[in-house]
């Protein structure tokens, strides 16, 4: 028996976030205009937009645990300073794909330059504020593991 071929042509996806009336109309008449096609189904999924990290999860990363791990944090005989720490943590813990429930839309953490050099794309505000979450509890745990002592208080500094 032969399989049939979907003969529709490729449906181009579209996003449509619900924030008005008018949107909301757009939104039921593309569902309403949607080929339908048993061979290859469209899907349909509502959702939460994605909630961005938030500023002042921002500002506590940098006054509580990279400034902790700055002043504590010896690595071969060596401190860095917050911003290089920074950076390590974001190629060492951003996640290597795209997760919806981590990440905004469009994520990637990787990019390559013409001469296929590898190099860090994203950044914590391409984070949900769950991913954000999550983030700054790796940083945790690899300061705690390098005997830093957090301060229980980010705010005093």
């Amino acid at each position: 028996m032969k399989a049939q071929k979907s003969t529709r042509t490729r449906f181009t996806t579209r996003t449509i976030t619900l924030s008005s009336d008018s949107l909301k109309n757009t939104a039921l008449k593309a569902i309403e205009c949607a080929p339908i096609d048993p061979l290859r189904p469209l899907i349909c999924v509502i959702m939460e937009a994605d909630e961005k990290r938030k500023e002042a999860q921002l500002k506590m990363m940098w006054a509580g645990p990279l400034r902790d791990i700055e002043r504590q944090a010896w690595v071969n005989g060596r401190q860095f300073s917050a911003e290089i720490w920074h950076e390590y943590f974001k190629r060492e813990f951003l996640p290597e794909e795209y997760d919806e429930t981590l990440c905004l839309k469009g994520y990637e953490k990787w990019g390559i330059t013409p001469s296929g050099e590898r190099v860090l794309k994203a950044g914590t505000g391409d984070l949900t504020v769950r991913g954000f979450a999550q983030h700054v509890e790796q940083i945790h745990a690899d300061g705690a593991s390098m005997g830093v002592m957090f301060s229980a208080n980010p705010n005093q500094y």
